[in-house]
Protein backbone atom coordinates (compact mmCIF):
# COMPACT_ATOMS: atom_id res chain seq x y z
CA UNK A 1 0.00 0.00 0.00
CA UNK A 2 1.17 3.94 -1.20
CA UNK A 3 2.29 6.31 2.12
CA UNK A 4 -1.11 8.22 0.90
CA UNK A 5 -4.77 7.87 1.25
CA UNK A 6 -7.62 9.63 -0.53
CA UNK A 7 -10.09 10.54 1.84
CA UNK A 8 -13.32 12.87 1.51
CA UNK A 9 -14.36 15.20 4.10
CA UNK A 10 -17.48 14.45 4.92
CA UNK A 11 -18.19 18.05 6.26
CA UNK A 12 -17.86 19.57 2.84
CA UNK A 13 -16.88 16.92 0.23
CA UNK A 14 -13.31 17.83 -0.34
CA UNK A 15 -11.28 15.04 -1.19
CA UNK A 16 -8.05 15.37 0.84
CA UNK A 17 -4.58 13.26 0.27
CA UNK A 18 -3.48 12.23 3.92
CA UNK A 19 -0.14 10.63 4.94
CA UNK A 20 -1.70 6.87 6.21
CA UNK A 21 0.70 7.27 9.10
CA UNK A 22 -1.16 10.78 10.18
CA UNK A 23 -4.64 9.16 9.52
CA UNK A 24 -5.77 10.24 13.12
CA UNK A 25 -7.97 12.83 14.94
CA UNK A 26 -5.38 15.40 14.27
CA UNK A 27 -6.32 14.86 10.68
CA UNK A 28 -7.45 17.87 9.41
CA UNK A 29 -9.62 18.79 6.09
CA UNK A 30 -7.27 20.97 3.64
CA UNK A 31 -10.32 23.40 2.65
CA UNK A 32 -12.66 23.64 5.67
CA UNK A 33 -10.08 22.79 8.70
CA UNK A 34 -12.68 19.88 10.26
CA UNK A 35 -11.39 16.87 11.12
CA UNK A 36 -11.31 14.06 8.73
CA UNK A 37 -12.12 11.15 11.13
CA UNK A 38 -15.30 11.11 12.36
CA UNK A 39 -16.18 8.71 15.41
CA UNK A 40 -19.83 9.09 14.47
CA UNK A 41 -21.65 7.82 11.07
CA UNK A 42 -22.06 10.48 8.81
CA UNK A 43 -25.18 11.36 6.38
CA UNK A 44 -24.98 10.49 3.03
CA UNK A 45 -27.49 12.44 0.28
CA UNK A 46 -27.48 11.64 -3.38
CA UNK A 47 -25.59 14.79 -3.68
CA UNK A 48 -22.65 13.45 -1.55
CA UNK A 49 -23.06 9.22 -2.13
CA UNK A 50 -20.38 8.68 -5.38
CA UNK A 51 -17.97 11.01 -4.08
CA UNK A 52 -17.98 9.15 -0.85
CA UNK A 53 -18.25 5.86 -2.30
CA UNK A 54 -15.55 6.08 -5.50
CA UNK A 55 -12.97 9.00 -3.79
CA UNK A 56 -12.54 7.44 -0.55
CA UNK A 57 -9.54 4.67 -0.64
CA UNK A 58 -10.86 3.24 2.72
CA UNK A 59 -13.66 1.49 3.27
CA UNK A 60 -16.90 2.75 3.62
CA UNK A 61 -19.54 1.04 5.39
CA UNK A 62 -23.19 2.03 4.43
CA UNK A 63 -26.48 1.64 6.47
CA UNK A 64 -29.77 2.01 4.33
CA UNK A 65 -31.86 2.73 6.97
CA UNK A 66 -35.63 4.79 6.85
CA UNK A 67 -36.91 6.62 9.76
CA UNK A 68 -39.92 4.26 10.55
CA UNK A 69 -37.69 1.34 10.72
CA UNK A 70 -37.93 -0.03 13.81
CA UNK A 71 -35.03 -2.38 13.61
CA UNK A 72 -32.81 0.64 11.99
CA UNK A 73 -33.47 2.14 14.93
CA UNK A 74 -32.62 -0.61 17.15
CA UNK A 75 -29.43 -1.24 15.28
CA UNK A 76 -28.40 2.63 15.57
CA UNK A 77 -26.60 2.84 19.16
CA UNK A 78 -24.88 -0.34 17.78
CA UNK A 79 -23.48 1.12 14.38
CA UNK A 80 -22.55 4.53 16.46
CA UNK A 81 -20.45 2.44 19.13
CA UNK A 82 -19.03 0.31 15.43
CA UNK A 83 -17.88 4.17 13.83
CA UNK A 84 -16.07 4.91 17.09
CA UNK A 85 -14.16 1.69 17.44
CA UNK A 86 -13.62 1.16 14.03
CA UNK A 87 -11.93 5.02 13.46
CA UNK A 88 -9.80 5.83 11.76
CA UNK A 89 -9.49 2.55 8.87
CA UNK A 90 -13.21 2.33 8.09
CA UNK A 91 -15.92 4.90 7.46
CA UNK A 92 -19.55 4.29 8.78
CA UNK A 93 -21.94 6.60 7.01
CA UNK A 94 -25.94 6.05 6.72
CA UNK A 95 -28.26 6.60 3.86
CA UNK A 96 -32.11 7.63 4.57
CA UNK A 97 -33.83 5.72 1.81
CA UNK A 98 -36.96 7.56 2.77
CA UNK A 99 -35.23 10.28 0.69
CA UNK A 100 -32.72 8.96 -1.35
CA UNK A 101 -34.96 6.20 -3.04
CA UNK A 102 -33.26 7.07 -6.32
CA UNK A 103 -29.93 5.29 -4.45
CA UNK A 104 -31.89 2.50 -2.62
CA UNK A 105 -33.26 1.18 -6.13
CA UNK A 106 -29.74 1.70 -7.86
CA UNK A 107 -28.37 -0.88 -5.82
CA UNK A 108 -31.72 -3.05 -5.37
CA UNK A 109 -32.38 -2.34 -1.60
CA UNK A 110 -35.19 -4.42 -0.92
CA UNK A 111 -35.02 -4.21 2.85
CA UNK A 112 -33.62 -2.44 5.45
CA UNK A 113 -31.61 -1.82 7.36
CA UNK A 114 -28.97 -3.12 4.84
CA UNK A 115 -25.44 -2.71 5.02
CA UNK A 116 -22.98 -2.52 2.27
CA UNK A 117 -19.49 -2.24 2.81
CA UNK A 118 -17.53 -0.07 -0.59
CA UNK A 119 -13.89 0.07 -1.39
CA UNK A 120 -12.49 2.12 -4.30
CA UNK A 121 -15.73 2.64 -5.88
CA UNK A 122 -17.23 -0.71 -5.69
CA UNK A 123 -19.21 -3.37 -3.70
CA UNK A 124 -17.33 -5.61 -1.87
CA UNK A 125 -20.07 -7.16 1.27
CA UNK A 126 -23.65 -6.85 2.05
CA UNK A 127 -25.82 -7.53 5.11
CA UNK A 128 -29.57 -7.67 5.42
CA UNK A 129 -31.38 -7.27 8.83
CA UNK A 130 -30.01 -5.71 12.03
CA UNK A 131 -26.97 -6.70 13.91
CA UNK A 132 -26.33 -6.30 17.75
CA UNK A 133 -23.07 -4.73 18.48
CA UNK A 134 -20.93 -7.65 18.20
CA UNK A 135 -22.12 -8.67 15.40
CA UNK A 136 -22.10 -5.77 13.92
CA UNK A 137 -18.11 -5.67 14.30
CA UNK A 138 -17.40 -9.06 13.90
CA UNK A 139 -18.98 -8.67 10.12
CA UNK A 140 -16.79 -5.64 9.15
CA UNK A 141 -13.92 -6.63 10.71
CA UNK A 142 -13.68 -10.10 8.20
CA UNK A 143 -15.09 -8.36 5.24
CA UNK A 144 -12.56 -5.73 5.49
CA UNK A 145 -9.86 -8.12 6.42
CA UNK A 146 -10.78 -9.94 3.13
CA UNK A 147 -10.89 -6.54 1.12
Amino acid sequence: MGDHLNIVCHHCETTNRVLRDRLGAAAKCGSCGKPLVSTHPFDLTAASFDRHINANELPVVVDFWAPWCAPCRSMAPAYEQAAAQLAPGVRLAKLNTENEQAIAARFGIRGIPTLVVFKSGREVARQSGALDAPGLLGWINETVRRV
